[in-house]
């Protein structure tokens, strides 16, 4: 199967269903299907051929379904770019992936303009300006019905990784379709007509619902911009069914004033990714909402591996503590918790996680040493540390990179923050490890708080104290009333912060 073939059919089976909703413009199946045919003829009338590598930078317009559905049907490779990203970290992208086209709305044209000057690959650059619309009019409706395979290349998504160059993340068809399948297998079931709003850009995490929602005849939501009164207008004003939210978007949504489940009667789903949540955030997120919260848990590399809905994340499971973790293996993955040495431990013991699943990536893309770093005996290492319970449910404890060993004890910063976050004062923390002339290093958290918070230092320590022990807990802590700093796919960037406190020192330890 090929993801071609499947939407086609979802085209003439849906025809006059609306597909895509954007702002006050909606599209019916037929009208996106065409608009998709124009586009890959647009594409492949500029020379390009099925396999070649095409990125787009884009925000959620109506025009993302055009590229989204072009790319798809011309059998070309999608290479999403990061808004949030640098003329500099694009033009790595670019050339790393040898693109020979790239799309842009004029919002973000600055930032790529002329680089088909110094990139030898890249040809084209497509601006989506005023031009654009009697530009895709005139390319013909015709199916250029290209040869497709299961093992065609479908995407390269770029890591969001913290250090280093991002690292292009190869799907082809079968596994972009097997990972879609399992973002939604345990969801509630999506029947045609229902819709999904995607605040998230449908080029990264958000697509992997895009994709279920078209091949069921459910419609997509498409907004632009971040407004969390706008969206609940439109959750309301819709009755929007499902919708993907990092944790983020789900506090920011929350803490709105008359937010209440009876505002949502249609609501089946919300499904929580992309980053750790705090207890405190899921709480709020499920009173607000009500018990429709979903998570899920796994990385560009291999995803999903868990899941968890409202029953088990806000229930009493004797043995478990479901609220602190990421839910239970998916049916079509596998997990283990490994040594050092790549042995799988026994239920308890905190190590690495490994994953395999059938949306995992055949590999990085141009770059097979670090592919067989990363992919070992089949199964990929995540470099997350975890361990897994009695009934199952995983502990994501925090990054194998990030963990701080204080005197001899491993630390796990996400631990702490998580405690730090219920303190109601707090917006948002990062616990760093910071040089320590006795214990090596030592936790350091980062509070940002309003300015006229009354909250202190000594109040944060013994809260870590009480609902941690005296070995974890932060040995000082910064308030700050400024957002801290995150990477284009809003991770927080630890190493950032923890750069100024390890000046001249050529190993993050002492010794």
């Amino acid at each position: 199967m090929d993801v071609r073939t499947l939407m086609r059919r979802a085209a003439l089976n849906y025809s006059d269903q609306v597909a895509v909703i954007s702002g006050d413009r909606q599209l019916s199946y037929t009208e996106a299907w065409d608009r998709g045919l124009r586009m890959a003829n647009g594409l492949l009338d500029l020379g390009l051929r099925p396999g070649d590598r095409v990125a787009v930078l884009e925000d959620n317009t109506l025009e993302a379904q055009d590229f989204f559905a072009g790319t798809t049907i011309a059998g070309l490779v999608r290479v999403p770019l990061y808004a949030r990203d640098s003329r500099e970290a694009h033009m790595h992208n670019l050339r790393h992936t040898q693109c020979r086209a790239l799309v842009v709305s004029p919002k973000y044209y600055e930032l790529v303009k002329g680089l088909e000057d110094a990139i030898d690959d890249l040809d084209h650059i497509l601006l989506r300006d005023e031009k654009y619309e009697d530009w895709l009019a005139s390319q013909t409706a015709i199916d250029p019905d290209v040869p497709l395979g299961s093992e065609d290349l479908y995407i390269i998504r770029h890591t969001g990784g913290t250090t280093g160059r991002a690292k292009g993340v190869a799907n082809t068809h079968r596994t972009w379709l097997a990972a879609c399948r399992d973002w939604t297998y345990a969801l509630p079931p999506i029947a045609a007509g229902d819709s999904c709003l995607h605040v998230g850009p449908i080029s990264h995490g958000s697509g992997y619902l895009y994709t279920p929602m078209w091949l069921q005849g459910a419609c997509n939501i498409l907004v632009e911009e971040v407004n969390p009164d706008a969206v609940l207008e439109i959750m309301r004003k819709l009755e929007v069914n499902y919708m993907f939210a990092v944790p983020t978007l789900l506090s920011m949504l929350a803490s709105r004033r008359g937010v209440h489940p009876e505002n949502f009667p249609k609501l089946k789903a919300i499904l929580i990714a992309g980053a750790p949540i705090t207890d405190r955030t899921a709480i709020d997120g499920c009173q607000a909402f009500g018990p429709v919260l979903h998570q899920l848990y796994g990385q560009t590399e291999a995803l999903p591996a868990t899941f968890m809905g409202p029953n088990d994340w806000f229930g009493t499971i004797p043995g478990s503590n479901p609220l602190r973790s990421a839910g239970r293996p998916l049916p079509f993955a596998e997990l283990e918790i490994r040594d050092p040495q790549g042995t799988p431990l026994p239920t308890g013991e905190e190590g690495e996680i490994a994953i395999r699943c059938d949306g995992q990536m055949d590999g990085y893309w141009d770059d097979d040493e670090l592919t067989h770093q990363k992919v070992v005996d089949g199964w990929v290492l995540t470099g997350d540390i975890g361990t897994l319970d009695q009934n199952g449910f995983l502990y994501v404890l925090d990054r194998k990179d990030d963990m701080i060993i204080s005197g001899g004890y491993n630390i796990w910063p996400a631990e702490l923050e998580n405690a730090i976050a219920s303190h109601p004062a707090v917006q948002e923390v990062a616990v760093v490890g910071v040089p320590h002339e006795k214990w090596g290093e030592t936790p350091l958290a980062i509070c940002v708080v309003d300015p006229e918070a009354k909250v202190d230092e000594k109040e944060i320590i013994e809260l870590c104290v009480t609902r941690l022990g005296s070995y974890k807990k932060p040995t000082a802590v910064v308030f700050t009333s400024e957002t801290l700093p995150k990477s284009p796919v809003g991770k927080l960037q630890r190493k950032k912060l923890r750069e100024p406190y390890w000046p001249q020192r050529d190993r993050r330890v002492l010794v």
